[in-house]
Order: structure tokens, then C-alpha cells, then sequence
């Protein structure tokens, strides 16, 4: 690839925001600088992209996806999702082990890897999955290439709760890299149902979901997984936080003193239990989508620093799976090709800053699990690149839903931002409404602490 200037822009990096340009060449950027490019500096790059104004930014890292690949490819594949990312500025993803077959031993991880090298057109690594009997799995894992061990203490998708106390207390003790836990209490979970169900029977609305899914749910097992890591010193990362209670278990220190970590989702910062009227089993999830206290104090929580980064916890399911009661209809949807502008919606109506948003999907991300040359602008770092049109309105419509679901929580709703162009690695990889498949992604390597 040829030496590229993206110029007259507004880059937004590392706490910062200045008018200046951004040069790259063979992957990786090689000079960012403020104001006007020098008339030599211009005519030496081969492609010139002034962006008149348009925010630039490092692209996203989204650390929670199921792509549904192998396996449960009718409702979406890392080709099609990969592509959705791109389009929603996302340039490095992180897949979970709930497929078909799991990610649960290394042959299957390396399969994952094999298929992501082919299609993926956003950079890519891959959880691997705990079970009850894959400890030495677990142990034997390359970790420089693999993001983590992903542990679902709540049974929600596929086969895969962990609940024998020797295996998690081997987890939590031996395993030398993150433990990304899914954390809901599977007991409390089925207690819930048989209650609801025998007093209403079995078709249920979704407005029940919380209640079954319900906030002691969330903090029994979060508070659980919180004291073993305090007492083995687990390097835990706790997944969608989605209630104002599990906020006490955690701390506002700088990253870099964590050794437990949480994220938060975009639904749950978007959505209340309010909306449940309006669409119903679309915003069914798990955890649930819960009050508008929980959703306040999640978003207080990412200004304040006890919640670390945000994500989506990507997950499609086709229309026709999410239809049916409370009890039946598929949990999860489509979030990865929206989740930026959802943000940025938010920035706009003064809930977060820019900067923190960058902060909390782009920095903070790679931090947390040490991803290596990504996450920033910086010179000798990847050139993982969006670029933002903060003046043109997106409204999500079926036609350009990229993932292979064909629908959108969000459809009909207007952004009032658009993702211009993307760069994967230097590659132009989506521009301006249209997805370019001429390059691949690359394997995220991993240096955590």
C-alpha cells in the first residue's frame, strides 16, 4: 500500500483534541502532526484524503462479540459481522467460545483463527471457553494471542456453566491471563421462572425478564466472582454490568492498579425497562436491560471510573428467534455496526464527553488487555483509523443493517453523526456507505499484565 494523509481533520486522541493530520504507510502510521501538512509532506503521499473538518479518531476495540461462527451461522458469520463492524468504525473485535462446536479446547480456537484470517475484514482475537473439565486447556493456551478465558457463571448461550467449586477455584487460582466472566446466578435464575410462570403462566411479557433476570441475580453472582479474585488475585474483568447495586464491588483507581475490571454495554446504557413497550423482546438481553436508576448510574459509574470500558455484546439472532414470550424469545441482537454512534448520540446530548467516550472504546480497551500497537494514534502503531462526519445525520433503516440478522434495535432511529470512512491496518476498509473487501484483518496479539 502506498503512503496516505488524512488532513484537515479533527483528530481526538489520548485526552486531546487539535486540527492537524494523520500519515500512514505499510500498516502503520508514521507521522501526526497539527495544523496544515507542509506542501513537500503532500506530495509525497500517494493518497491525499482532506476530510474537511471530519473527527478522526483511533478505531474502536469492542472486547465482547459472538459472531456466531461456526456453527450457528444462519444468523450471522465473522464475514457479515466483521463487515458490520467496519461500518460502525469498529477495527478490532473480541469473539466469544459460545459456538458450535465451543471454543473450549485449542483446536477449535485455532480453527476460529484460520476462518477470521480468511474473511475478517476488522482485526480479531478469540476468547477461550471454560467448562467443568478443561482446566489443562485453560492452562496450556497461548495468551499472546488470545484475549482470555471467558467463564459464564449463568448459563446463557450454549452449554457452558461453570459451576463445580474446584474448577472455578483452579480458574481462578491458576489461569495466568483475564478471566472475562458472564455473571448472573443460575440458581437464583430458576427460581425466578418457576415463581413467575406458576403465578402467570408460561407466556409471559418480556417486562418479566427483568424480574426473572433481576438485579440480586446480577450482584449475587458478580460479588461471588469479585471475592474470589480478591482472594486468589485474579485478573477478572466482569462483563455487561447492567445495575446500580454491583457498582459498590468495584473501584475508581486508575486502570493500571486493577486487577478487577468491568465493563458496560451500550444497551444498557441506551436503554431502560420504559422501553420495553416500544420493542419488546428487541431489547431482550441478558443480563436484562433494567430501571432508569440502573441505566443513571451506569452512566456515572463510566464518568467516574469504577466501569472501565464500554462494548456491545454483539449478538444476533434472526427476527424470527426473537419472537414468543419472555420465557421463549431469543436473548441478544445486533449492536457492533451502531454502538459507535450511540456514543457519540450520547456526547451530543452532553451524558459524556469525547473525550471519554475514546477513552473508554479505544484506549482503555487496549490497556486493559494489553493489546499490542492499537487502541491510539501514535506513531509506530497501527493504523486503525475512523473517521466521523459530525455534521451528517444516519438513520438506521433495513437496507443498510450490514449484520446478517437484518434488523436493528435502532432501526428508524437518526444519529446525528455518520461513520465517513475506516481503516483497518491502513486499509480503507468501508467508505462512506460502502463496505471494501480487498483486505483482511490481522490477529491481535496480547501483552497483559
Amino acid at each position: 500500500m502506498g503512503k496516505t494523509i488524512i488532513y484537515n481533520a479533527e483528530i481526538a486522541n489520548d485526552g486531546k483534541r487539535w486540527h492537524g493530520y494523520v500519515v500512514f504507510e505499510n500498516e502503520l502510521i508514521t507521522e501526526i502532526g497539527e495544523g496544515s501538512p507542509s506542501p513537500a509532506l503532500l506530495e509525497s503521499c500517494d493518497v491525499k484524503d482532506d476530510v474537511d473538518g471530519a473527527l478522526v479518531m483511533p478505531g474502536v476495540i469492542d472486547d465482547q462479540v459472538h459472531f456466531r461462527d461456526p456453527g450457528l451461522t444462519h444468523k450471522a458469520d465473522i464475514e457479515t459481522e466483521s463487515a458490520a463492524a467496519v461500518a460502525g468504525g469498529v477495527t478490532s473485535y473480541m469473539d466469544m467460545p459460545n459456538t458450535n462446536p465451543p471454543t473450549v479446547t485449542l483446536d477449535a480456537l485455532e480453527a476460529k483463527n484460520r476462518r477470521a484470517a480468511e474473511v475478517s475484514l476488522a482485526n480479531f482475537g478469540f476468547f477461550v471457553g471454560a467448562t467443568n473439565d478443561n482446566i489443562n486447556t485453560l492452562l496450556a493456551a497461548d495468551y499472546s494471542y488470545t484475549p482470555g478465558v471467558k467463564v459464564f457463571l449463568g448459563a446463557s448461550t450454549g452449554n457452558m456453566l461453570v459451576n463445580d467449586k474446584d474448577t472455578l477455584k483452579a480458574i481462578f487460582s491458576e489461569v495466568p491471563a483475564i478471566v472475562a466472566v458472564h455473571s448472573e446466578d443460575e440458581a437464583l435464575i430458576r427460581r425466578n421462572r418457576e415463581y413467575y410462570v406458576k403465578k402467570f403462566g408460561e407466556n409471559l411479557p418480556v417486562t418479566f425478564h427483568p424480574l426473572i433476570r433481576s438485579t440480586e441475580v446480577c450482584y449475587k453472582s458478580t460479588a461471588k466472582a469479585v471475592e474470589m479474585a480478591h482472594k486468589y488475585g485474579t485478573r477478572l474483568h466482569v462483563l455487561h454490568l447492567s445495575t446500580a447495586r454491583e457498582l459498590e464491588l468495584f473501584d475508581n483507581c486508575p486502570l493500571s492498579e486493577k486487577r478487577v475490571t468491568a465493563e458496560v454495554c451500550v444497551h444498557h446504557l441506551w436503554f431502560t425497562d420504559s422501553d420495553y413497550a416500544r420493542l419488546g423482546n428487541l431489547i431482550k438481553w441478558n443480563p436484562a436491560v433494567k430501571t432508569w436508576d440502573d441505566r443513571a448510574a451506569l452512566r456515572t459509574a463510566l464518568t467516574q471510573g469504577y466501569i472501565d470500558i464500554v462494548a456491545t455484546d454483539h449478538a444476533p439472532h434472526l427476527l424470527s428467534e426473537k419472537q414468543g414470550s419472555c420465557i421463549t424469545a431469543a436473548s441478544g441482537g445486533p449492536l457492533v455496526q451502531h454502538s459507535l454512534l450511540v456514543m457519540l448520540e450520547l456526547v451530543r446530548q452532553n451524558v459524556f464527553s469525547l473525550e471519554l467516550v475514546i477513552e473508554k472504546m479505544c484506549h482503555a480497551p487496549a490497556r486493559l488487555y494489553g493489546v499490542v500497537k492499537r487502541g491510539y494514534l501514535r506513531k509506530g502503531y497501527y493504523a486503525d483509523i475512523v473517521v466521523v462526519d459530525r455534521n451528517v445525520p444516519f438513520t438506521v433503516r433495513s437496507e443498510n443493517i450490514l449484520s446478517k440478522c437484518g434488523w436493528s434495535p435502532f432501526e428508524g432511529y437518526t444519529f446525528h453523526n455518520a461513520v465517513k470512512q475506516t481503516y483497518v491496518n491502513g486499509n480503507l476498509v468501508y467508505d462512506q456507505g460502502t463496505v471494501i473487501k480487498d483486505s483482511r484483518g490481522k490477529r491481535l496479539r496480547f501483552d497483559a499484565k
